[in-house]
C-alpha cells in the first residue's frame, strides 16, 4: 500500500505543476484510462481465406530477390527475339503465344543445368506477366492470367512438378549445402526459381474473375481436380510439399527456401478442398445428406455484423476505479442498496460522463432513482450535455441461439430422476413419469435448442462398423480431395505435424536465437551481408517480414486441414489434432501470444515501393532511414492480425469439449495470456479469446471471476450460450479429476481402430477370414519351399517328425 500511496503523491504533485488548461487535458485522460477502455476505434479489418491479390502475389518474394526480375526479363527477351526480331509479346496472336510457349518447354527437357535455369527464368517472366511491356500494375495482372493460363494449357505444370522432384533427390545439392557454414539465396536458386512459377499459376488460376471464357472455367476446374489427386508422381502435390517440409526440418536440405514452400502448400490447400465459405456450404449439404435440421445461424455472417468489446482494465486501474467512485458517492450522499455501482461497465457502453445517468435508466419510477430537486442541485455536479451523435447503439438480443446436444439432456434427466424420484433410467430421454411440471418444461425448452453435429452422428456410424463387421456392410467412401489428402499424409502424419510446429517456433517473435534451433532464413539472405545502416534496416524489415509470412501460411495450413478434416470425417481431425497436442501445439500457440501483441498487429514490416507488382511497373523512389522506420500508413498489419486470429481458432479446435486439453490451458496460466489480447479491438479475435477463456473460467477460481466481471460480461454477450452449462460458476466441477493420459489414450484406441478399420486392408482380423474346410483343395494347394529347407529336408524330417512319439490314440479322439 505503500507504494501506492506514494505514486498518487507524486501523480498530484505532477498535476499541480502543469497549467489549468493542461491539468484538465491530463485528468481527463487519466479518468479515460483508468476506466480501462481504449479510445482507438476498432480495426477495420474483415477476415477471409487470404488477403487481397496483389498482396499475396508480393508476400512471395523477398526484398533481396529484387534484382532477379530484371535477370527473369534479361533471359525471356535474349530467348524471344532470336526466335521473332523486332516483335512484342503483347502484340503477337494467340497461336504465335502458343508457339513459343512450347518452344520454351521443351527447353526444359536438356541436360545442362544453366541452360535449363535461363528457359525456367523465362518462363518465370512470362508467369510474372511479361512486364517490360506493361504500363499499369492492372496491365501486368492481365498478361499474368493470360500467360498463367497458357502455360498450363500446353502441359507446363507437370514439367515442373517432375522438375521440383528432381531437385528435391539432387543429393549434391543436399550435402553441399548442409557442409556450409552460411546459406544464402544463392543455394536455393533454382528451387526457388520453379516454386515461384509454381505458386503464381497455383495464385493466378484460382482467382475467379466474372469475365473469365468457359474455356477458362473448364481448365481451372480439371487443374483443381488433378493438383487434389495423385496424378503427379503419384500423389497430391499437397503430399509432395509436406515431404519437402520435412526434408528441411530433419536438416538434410537447409537449402529449401521453406517460405515459397509453405506458401504453395498453403495455396494448393486452399485451391483443392476449398475456403471457409465453401467449407461453410458443405457442411450445410452434408447436413441436409445426413438428413440433420439446418444450422441455427451462418457463423460467417454472424462473426461479420459482431462489434468489438472495449478492452479490459488492468488490476491497478480497477482499484483507482473503485476508490474514485467510492470517494463520488460519498460526496452525492445518495444511499447505496447494492453493490451493483462497482461492478463492471457493460463492454458495449461508451466511456463518457453518461455513466451515472444511464445506470438507472430502466427504473424511472423507482424512489431511489432521483433525488429531489434541491438535493441534486446543492449537492450532484452538473451534467454535461452530450450530442446525439455519441450515443452508442446496442445490439438487440444475444448473437448466437443457444444449442444443447443430447449427452446434456441425459445428464439433465438422470440428476432430476435421481432427486426427484430416487432412480434412473439409463439413456432414456423421454419418459418423465413422477418429474413435476417446471422439469417437464425444463426438457422441452433443452429438446427445442438440441443440435446434433455431423461429428456425432460419424462417430456413431463408426462405432455400430467396429460393433458389426460383417453384418455392417460396405461403407460409401467418398474419394474427394480431403480424403485424397489425408490417405497420402496419414503414413507420416506426426513428422508432418511436428515440422510445421518447428517451423512455427522459430518464426515467432518470441522465439530466441538458439544454436539448435532450424534456419528459416535461407531464402532472404544475401550472399554479401549488408555494409551500410540503410542495408541493414532494409535487410531487418525483409527478415521480419519474411517470419511474419511464414506464420500466417503455418496458421492457414493448420486451421484449413483441421476444418476440412472434421468435416470429412471427425476421427481424421482427432488424429491430427492429437498429434499436434503431443508436439506441444497448445503451449507453443500460448507462448506466441506472450507478447505485446498490440505491437505484433501494427507491425510496419514492408516497403510497399519494393512490393511486386508495383516496383517493375514504377520507378523506385530513393529509399532513406526515415522512410523505411516510417513504414506505411496502415491501421495494422493484415497478415498479423489473420495469424492471431488463426492461431486462437486452432487453440479452440484442440480444446473443444476435451477437459484434459482444457486443463492445459489453466497449468500453463493462458487467462493473462488470452485477457492481454483482448485489448485488439477487433470482434472476431476477442469472440475466439472469449470462448478461451469461458472453457476455464470455472476452473479460475471465485476471487480471479470477481476481479474480471467485465470479462465474465462479454463472454455472456458475445459467445453462444450451451444451456445447463455451468460455465460461469463450476460447483460441481471443481473436484473432478484430470487425468490427461487416460483421456488421450482413449481417443487414440478410437483413432487406430478408425484408420485400421477403413485404410490397413493388408492387416483384416483374421477370426473374420473364411476358412477353406475341403481336404483335397487345401493339400492341394502348391506352397513354394525356401531352398535351404530343400536342402535341409533329410534333418527336419529326423528332428521334426521320426524323433517325436505321436499318441494317435488321442489325436483321433
Amino acid at each position: 500500500m505503500d507504494g501506492v500511496g506514494l505514486s498518487a503523491n507524486n501523480k498530484q504533485k505532477q498535476n499541480q505543476m502543469l497549467p489549468n488548461k493542461m491539468r484538465g487535458e491530463f485528468s481527463r485522460n487519466q479518468r479515460k484510462d483508468s476506466e480501462g477502455f481504449s479510445e482507438t476505434p476498432d480495426l477495420e479489418f474483415e477476415y477471409s481465406d487470404a488477403d487481397k491479390w496483389t498482396v499475396e502475389l508480393s508476400e512471395l518474394y523477398s526484398y533481396t530477390e529484387g534484382p532477379e526480375f530484371l535477370l527473369n526479363r534479361k533471359c525471356f527477351e535474349e530467348d524471344f527475339h532470336t526466335h521473332m526480331p523486332d516483335q512484342k509479346w503483347t502484340e503477337l496472336d494467340s497461336v504465335q503465344h502458343r508457339a513459343h510457349a512450347m518452344r520454351l518447354l521443351d527447353g526444359l527437357d536438356v541436360i545442362g543445368r544453366e541452360r535449363r535455369l535461363k528457359v525456367a527464368r523465362a518462363i518465370l517472366y512470362m508467369a510474372q506477366g511479361t512486364f517490360g511491356e506493361c504500363s499499369s500494375e492492372l496491365e501486368v495482372q492481365h498478361w499474368m492470367r493470360y500467360n498463367v493460363f497458357l502455360l498450363l494449357d500446353v502441359g507446363a505444370f507437370t514439367a515442373l512438378v517432375e522438375l521440383l522432384n528432381m531437385e528435391i533427390d539432387n543429393s549434391a545439392a543436399c550435402s553441399s549445402a548442409v557442409r556450409k557454414p552460411a546459406i544464402s539465396l544463392a543455394d536455393s536458386t533454382d528451387l526457388r526459381v520453379l516454386l515461384n512459377i509454381m505458386y503464381l499459376m497455383v495464385e493466378a488460376i484460382q482467382r475467379e474473375e466474372p469475365t473469365d471464357s468457359p474455356e477458362w472455367r473448364t481448365i481451372r476446374e480439371t487443374f483443381k481436380s488433378e493438383l487434389g489427386s495423385p496424378l503427379y508422381n503419384h500423389e497430391p502435390v499437397s503430399v509432395m510439399l509436406f515431404g519437402m517440409v520435412t526434408k528441411f526440418c530433419s536438416g538434410h536440405a537447409p537449402h529449401f527456401p521453406m517460405k515459397k514452400v509453405l506458401l504453395l502448400l498453403w495455396k494448393t490447400i486452399l485451391f483443392t478442398l476449398g475456403g471457409f465459405e465453401q467449407l461453410q456450404c458443405s457442411k450445410v449439404s452434408k447436413r441436409v445428406a445426413l438428413g440433420l435440421p439446418p444450422l441455427p445461424e451462418d457463423s460467417i455472417r454472424v462473426v461479420r455484423s459482431m462489434r468489438a468489446a472495449s478492452p479490459p482494465a488492468s488490476a491497478s486501474d480497477l482499484i483507482e476505479q473503485q476508490q474514485r467512485r467510492a470517494r463520488r458517492e460519498h460526496k452525492a450522499l445518495i444511499k447505496q442498496d447494492n453493490l451493483d455501482a462497482f461492478n463492471e461497465k457493460d463492454p458495449y457502453k461508451a466511456d463518457d460522463a453518461r455513466e451515472d445517468e444511464e445506470e438507472n435508466d430502466d427504473n424511472d419510477n423507482s424512489l431511489e432513482a432521483e433525488p429531489f430537486p434541491l438535493e441534486r442541485d446543492e449537492v450532484m455536479p452538473p451534467s454535461i450535455p452530450h450530442p446525439p451523435s455519441e450515443r452508442v447503439c446496442f445490439p438487440k438480443g444475444l448473437p448466437w441461439a443457444p444449442k444443447v446436444r443430447e449427452k446434456d439432456i441425459e445428464n439433465f434427466l438422470e440428476s432430476s430422476r435421481s432427486k426427484f424420484i430416487g432412480y434412473t433410467l439409463g439413456n432414456d430421454t423421454d419418459t418423465v413419469v413422477g418429474l413435476p411440471r417446471p422439469i417437464h418444461e425444463s426438457i422441452k425448452t433443452l429438446k427445442q435448442h438440441k443440435y446434433v453435429s455431423i461429428a456425432e452422428v460419424q462417430s456413431t456410424k463408426e462405432e455400430e462398423y467396429l460393433k458389426t463387421p460383417l453384418s455392417g456392410g460396405e461403407e460409401e467412401l467418398e474419394l474427394c480431395a480431403t480424403e485424397l489428402l489425408y490417405q497420402g499424409i496419414l503414413p507420416s502424419l506426426p513428422q508432418y505435424m511436428i515440422a510445421l510446429l518447428k517451423i512455427l517456433l522459430a518464426a515467432a517473435p518470441t522465439s530466441k536465437a538458439k544454436t539448435d534451433s532450424i534456419n528459416i532464413l535461407a531464402d532472404v539472405l544475401p550472399e554479401e551481408m549488408p555494409t551500410t545502416v540503410l542495408q541493414s534496416m532494409k535487410l531487418g524489415v525483409d527478415v521480419n517480414r519474411h517470419k511474419e509470412i511464414i506464420v500466417k501460411a503455418i496458421s492457414a495450413i493448420l486451421l484449413l486441414l483441421l476444418k476440412h478434416f472434421k468435416l470429412n470425417h471427425v476421427y481424421q481431425f482427432e488424429h491430427m489434432a492429437q498429434h499436434l497436442v503431443f508436439a506441444n501445439c497448445i503451449p507453443l500457440i500460448l507462448k506466441f501470444f506472450n507478447q505485446n501483441i498490440m505491437s505484433y498487429i501494427t507491425a510496419k514490416n514492408s516497403i510497399s515501393a519494393l512490393d511486386f507488382p508495383h516496383c517493375i511497373v514504377h520507378e523506385l523512389p530513393e529509399l532513406t532511414a526515415e522512410s523505411l522506420e516510417a513504414g506505411d500508413n496502415n491501421q495494422f498489419c493484415w497478415r498479423n492480425l489473420y495469424s492471431c486470429i488463426n492461431l486462437l481458432r486452432i487453440l479452440n479446435k484442440l480444446t473443444k469439449w476435451k477437459h484434459s486439453r482444457t486443463m492445459m490451458l489453466v497449468v500453463f496460466k493462458s487467462a493473462p495470456i488470452l485477457k492481454r489480447a483482448l485489448k485488439v479491438k477487433q470482434a472476431m479475435m476477442q469472440l475466439y479469446v472469449l470462448k478461451l477463456l469461458k472453457v476455464q473460467t470455472k476452473y479460475l477460481g471465485r476471487q480471479w471471476r470477481k476481479s474480471n466481471m467485465k470479462t465474465m460480461s462479454a463472454i455472456y454477450q458475445k459467445v453462444r450460450h450451451r444451456l445447463n452449462d455451468d460455465w460461469a460458476y463450476g460447483n460441481d466441477l471443481d473436484a473432478r479429476p484430470w487425468d490427461f493420459q487416460a483421456e488421450e489414450c482413449a481417443l487414440r484406441a478410437s483413432i487406430e481402430q478408425f484408420n485400421s478399420r477403413r485404410y490397413d486392408k493388408n492387416q483384416s482380423n483374421p477370426e473374420f477370414l473364411p476358412v477353406d474346410n475341403c481336404l483335397q483343395s487345401v493339400l492341394g494347394q502348391r506352397i513354394d519351399l525356401p531352398e535351404d529347407f530343400q536342402m535341409n529336408y533329410d534333418l527336419w524330417l529326423e528332428r521334426e517328425v521320426f524323433s517325436k512319439s505321436i499318441s494317435w490314440e488321442e489325436l483321433l479322439q
